[in-house]
């Protein structure tokens, strides 16, 4: 662009060096002290995109500013030209103000400024014209620094931008999950309207607290929380998503109470809780089973379901698997079609040190997960055992869903379970390890 139509050349210079020499977070300071003059303002707002980090910078009035955010910077700069500044109202801080909004495009993403005025009173053409220089000339510098930008520099700005992302994710998960707990109980034909209202106040008074504490916690240091009263609370979310539903929760929590960090506790209910939301994506789902298990090293988290076992992109499964391999874990989804989905979550143990003395040193047993001698069947419920036992003797699905007077669904998922807690991978295994224990 010409910037020859400068009224005042060396004061434009001057204000262009102060820019080029303070850091970025000062810049809006700069550009609203030189246009103070010729453009009277209450607040200034820098919208620079290719800042991860800190994308918005603000100088002003702090009721306006408050108003400011990158989506709203980011609505009004993406309806000017660059080039060409642009003067009208907007509203603002609860009232209609007026505005000049001006684009730069010297940088791929697109950068701009908005400036709240204290009149609508139209600015001369090369007033403009050096309020479009500036933010060309702010722009360009940034997209250097940027560029020229040391490694640690980068690092760092990757990392708060990957922690804003985790931090939106999440929050939009409990919003989720309050929402539809509410939605449940709205829609329910057990309860009367006054119930119903009732229940939804209750249900909507506890997503706040439970919002407020997720806030506290992300703000105090790391702290160790046993792991039955971390399955505790992911129980009572879950209680309240599909406690109006349909749907039967099943849960079995882990059979040991060691302490998890509040890291690992916090990624776990997450992460699973977004399953589960996946999970009810899915449609015709009658049943999901939530557990947790602890290894030495690891947390090994599953949700079973006993729906159409297709996944598709609606499920969001790439968005679960990238939080957990953040925290440096792994993801799993085995989906059979007419049996179901399960997903698998693992999570690393980052005790601290204190934690890791508490654990008690490995016992010799005939597998990771059963000491000698003991009844391979021992975790299995009743219903599972008279599942098994037909299962041994060869029968289908259908045969035992006859036989037992229950949905053959019901015993897809019951398969399920047994196989994944006698840890084989098919039928035949199971019914192997079925007729092994009978032997005894």
């Amino acid at each position: 662009m010409d910037y020859a139509g400068f009224a005042q050349p060396s004061s434009a210079l001057v204000t262009a060096a102060h820019i080029m020499n303070a850091p970025p977070s000062q810049m809006a300071a700069h550009i609203s002290a030189a246009l103070a003059d010729e453009v009277p303002h209450r607040a200034v707002a820098l919208l620079a995109t290719q800042c991860a980090s800190s994308p918005v910078a603000t100088e002003g009035d702090a009721e306006l500013t408050g108003t400011l955010t990158a989506v709203v910077l980011g609505a009004l700069v993406a309806q000017v030209t660059p080039g060409h500044p642009w003067q009208g109202t907007a509203d603002l801080a609860g009232a209609t103000r007026p505005v000049l909004v001006v684009a730069s495009d010297l940088t791929p993403r697109g950068a701009g400024l908005v400036m709240v005025l204290d009149a609508d009173t139209p600015l001369a053409a090369d007033v403009l014209l050096t309020v479009q220089a500036l933010v060309d000339l702010f722009t360009t510098h940034l997209e250097r620094l940027v560029t020229d930008a040391a490694p640690s520099t980068l690092a760092q700005s990757r990392a708060v931008a990957q922690a804003r992302s985790h931090a939106v994710a999440e929050l939009g998960e409990a919003h989720a999950t309050a929402l539809s707990g509410i939605l449940g109980v709205l829609r329910s034909h057990r309860l009367d309207n006054a119930t119903a209202r009732s229940t939804a106040v209750d249900l909507a008074v506890n997503a706040l607290i439970g919002l407020r504490n997720d806030s506290q916690r992300g703000t105090s240091p790391v702290w160790e929380e046993p792991a039955g009263q971390a399955f505790g609370h992911l129980a009572e979310s879950l209680k309240t998503l599909l406690g109006h539903s349909a749907v039967r929760l099943e849960l079995d929590p882990p059979a040991n109470d060691r302490p998890l960090t509040s890291a690992t506790a916090h990624a776990a209910r997450v992460s699973v809780r977004a399953a589960v939301l996946a999970a009810l994506r899915q449609g015709e789902v009658r049943r999901i089973r939530v557990g947790w298990e602890l290894g030495l090293t690891e947390l090994v988290a599953t949700v079973r379901d006993d729906g159409p076992g297709v996944p598709h992109d609606d499920l969001r499964a790439g968005q679960i698997a990238q939080r957990v391999e953040a925290q440096g874990g792994s993801f799993a989804l085995d989906a059979v079609p007419g049996w179901g989905m399960t997903t698998k979550l693992t999570f690393p143990l980052g005790l601290s040190e204190a934690a890791a003395k508490r654990i008690p040193g490995p016992m010799p047993a005939a597998s990771p997960d059963r000491a000698p001698g003991a009844d391979p069947l021992a975790d299995l419920g009743t219903r599972e055992i008279e599942v098994l036992e037909h299962l041994a003797l060869g029968h289908r699905n259908r045969t035992i869903a006859q036989e037992l007077h229950i949905g053959e669904s019901t015993v897809k998922f019951h398969v399920a379970n047994i196989l994944a807690k006698l840890g084989v991978g098919s039928r035949g295994e199971a019914a192997a390890l079925f007729h092994s224990a009978a032997s005894r």
